[in-house]
């Protein structure tokens, strides 16, 4: 069995493995055989994985990331932990120094580490570089009404306007075709080109047939679409992959009240809610309204990618997305 048949068996059967990291996750947006993981295990003898590096490789002596993917990184058991908190930062490095040994050659190196990765002195005593970015969560959305009392003014004046203002209902039976067509519309309205829609649906497809995923979308009495988000989940986290929005029906407050009302559908099923974070202004301010918890998430790198790697990766990207 290789390595990444192994990763394929540990997803299968590992709950803690974040919803980016999976392997039917990294089929969709990098393509079967664009990526592959490396698998540190302290007992060659045992079955049993301490620690788990997938990695996009979309081009020779190029590791970066694909699209549509928050954070990748270092996967460790927490079956492996060490109670000592000493022994268990120096066994961490340890595999860190591992990974790194072990990556295939490489003239370009990037990647967004999950925020429960905490500790990148391996990588900088190795030479990598290190920026910080920061994403928002709800550790815990099972009381709602706790939930609601901690939401900005923002939030719950939009979120009463689209109710009663506009009339604001949210259902949940949306096409994928009108999802999208209104996520392409957010682009066009800021005279951006829209952001790798083919790998966006192809995600939304696999996350329907997996029955870990669904749209919220906000109609008014004319039956007009204002805004629609699609959330997936997994075990007990649920995340806000995207949103699609009417630019002549944005001043409605629909979009608060479309993702509080899945916020509030998904308290029943998972713990966690993952807003996946922004460094845009105007989105971070959004997401901290709702009374967030903001969490800081390592980017390393290491080199430098030629023009030629970046033509050749923007055209590889854009064939996926097709």
């Amino acid at each position: 069995m290789t390595g990444k048949e192994r990763y394929r068996k540990l997803c299968a059967n590992e709950s803690s493995i974040p919803i980016y990291s999976r392997d039917w996750w990294l089929d969709c947006v990098c393509g079967e055989n664009e990526w592959d993981v490396i698998l540190y295990c302290s007992n060659p003898d045992s079955e049993a994985i301490d620690a788990a590096f997938p990695f996009y490789a979309p081009l020779k002596n190029i590791i970066t990331m694909p699209a549509h993917t928050q954070t990748m990184g270092i996967w460790f058991n927490p079956v492996s932990e060490n109670p000592k908190y000493s022994e268990n930062l120096y066994r961490k490095q340890l595999i860190c120094e591992f990974f790194i040994e072990h990556l295939p050659a490489h003239s370009f190196f990037l990647q967004q580490f999950h925020f429960s990765f905490t500790d990148w002195l391996p990588f900088y005593w190795n030479g990598f570089q290190q920026t910080t970015r920061y994403n928002y969560i709800f550790p815990d959305i099972k009381n709602t009404n706790l939930l609601y009392e901690r939401l900005g003014g923002d939030v719950k004046r939009n979120i009463a306007k689209a109710q009663k203002k506009y009339g604001i209902e949210i259902q949940r039976n949306i096409s994928i075709d009108l999802f999208m067509e209104h996520y392409c519309l957010t682009f066009k309205q800021k005279g951006m080109k829209t952001y790798q829609p083919g790998i966006l649906k192809k995600i939304i497809e696999v996350c329907l047939s997996r029955k870990q995923g669904d749209f919220w979308g906000a109609y008014d009495k004319q039956n007009r679409l204002h805004t629609a988000v699609f959330i997936a989940w997994q075990n007990d986290c649920a995340y806000y992959i995207a949103a699609g929005n009417n630019p002549q029906l944005k001043k409605s407050g629909a979009h608060a009240y479309t993702l509080w009302k899945a916020i509030v559908d998904l308290s029943e099923e998972v713990q966690m809610f993952d807003f996946s974070g922004s460094m845009l202004s105007g989105v971070e301010h959004f997401f901290r309204e709702f009374g967030t918890v903001q969490l800081p998430y390592y980017v390393i790198s290491k080199g430098k990618m030629n023009i030629v790697k970046k033509i050749l990766l923007k055209i590889k990207t854009l064939i996926k997305s097709k």
